[in-house]
C-alpha cells in the first residue's frame, strides 16, 4: 500500500521561525568537473558528527545571491549545503524575458542539466560532517521543477523539496523508480502554477506509493519565499509577490522535513 500521505492546507500561522546566528558558517566558491559551471559550498565549522546535506537549486533568474543566502541559512542551522548555477556560467537575468530564455535553453540541454546535479552531489557528499546516504535537494521556482524531475529520474535522494516550483511532470516515473521523499510549499494564488498541476502531484506521488508532503498556502503568489519578489512584480507587471507567512513557515516545515 501507500507510504504515509499528508495534504496540509495552510490558512493560519501555526508556526514560528527564530534566526540563528552566523557562526561558525564557511563560504568556499568550488568549480564543478568538466567545465560544467560554478557552485558555493556552504558548511558549519561547529558542527559535530555526519549531518545530511542539502543542493540548492536557484530560481529562474540565475546563480544569485537569494539562492546563496538560502544555502547559507542551512549551514547555520548546522548542515551542509551546495548552491549550483545550472545554467552553467553565471547567467543572471534582471529582465523576466533573459530568465525565460536562460531557462529554456538550461532545459533543452537535460543532459547538462543531469551533469551538474549530479557533479554538485558527489562534491557535497566529500564534504566533512556529511552523511553520504541523506542528501537532499531544495529548488526555488525553476529549481523546484529541477529537483522534482530528479526524484522523478531516480536519482538517489533522500528527498526533494519545492518551493513555488512547477509541479509538471516532464519525466513520467513508474512505481519504485522515486527514491525520494518530497516536499512540495505551494502558492494557492499562483497562476504560474495552476490548480491541475497542484492536484496532479498530489495524484502522481500517491499512485507510486511516494511520501508526499504538500503545503498550500492560499493567498500567496508565485515566489512567495523571495523578499524582492512583490517590487519585481510591481516592476514587470507579474504575479510576484513575497508572502511572510507563507515563506516563515514553509521554511520551518522544510526544517522538520530534513530532520525526520
Amino acid at each position: 500500500m501507500y507510504k504515509h500521505v499528508r495534504y496540509l492546507v495552510v490558512s493560519v500561522f501555526t508556526l514560528c521561525f527564530m534566526a540563528s546566528t552566523n557562526a561558525g558558517v564557511v563560504e568556499k566558491s568550488v568549480s564543478l568537473p568538466n567545465n560544467l559551471g560554478a557552485a558555493t559550498v556552504f558548511s558549519n565549522n561547529s558542527t559535530k558528527g555526519s549531518m545530511p546535506a542539502v543542493i540548492v537549486i536557484h530560481e529562474w533568474w540565475g546563480f544569485n545571491q537569494y539562492a546563496k543566502d538560502r544555502a547559507k541559512m542551512l549551514a547555520e542551522q548546522g548542515y551542509t549545503a551546495i548552491a549550483v548555477d545550472m545554467y552553467g556560467h553565471g547567467k543572471v537575468a534582471e529582465h523576466p524575458q533573459d530568465a525565460q530564455g536562460f531557462m529554456q535553453s538550461a532545459m533543452a540541454k537535460p543532459e547538462l542539466m543531469n551533469a551538474r546535479f549530479d557533479a554538485a552531489k558527489e562534491i557535497l557528499k566529500q564534504q566533512a560532517n556529511v552523511d553520504a546516504n541523506k542528501i537532499f535537494a531544495m529548488g526555488y521556482c525553476f529549481g523546484g521543477s529541477v529537483v522534482l524531475n530528479q526524484a522523478r529520474l531516480g536519482n538517489d535522494l533522500a528527498g526533494v523539496a519545492s518551493f513555488h516550483g512547477s509541479l509538471q511532470a516532464y519525466t513520467e516515473a513508474k512505481p519504485g523508480d522515486i527514491k525520494a521523499r518530497v516536499f512540495v510549499a505551494h502558492g494557492g494564488a499562483d497562476p504560474m502554477v495552476p490548480p491541475e498541476q497542484a492536484a496532479g502531484i498530489i495524484e502522481e506521488m500517491v499512485s507510486l506509493g511516494v511520501d508526499i508532503q504538500f503545503y498550500n498556502y492560499p493567498t500567496a503568489k508565485h515566489a512567495f519565499t523571495n523578499p524582492a519578489a512583490t517590487e519585481k512584480g510591481k516592476q514587470y507587471n507579474l504575479p510576484l509577490a513575497y508572502d511572510e507567512h507563507a515563506d516563515i513557515d514553509s521554511w520551518a516545515a522544510f526544517l522538520k522535513f530534513l530532520a525526520q
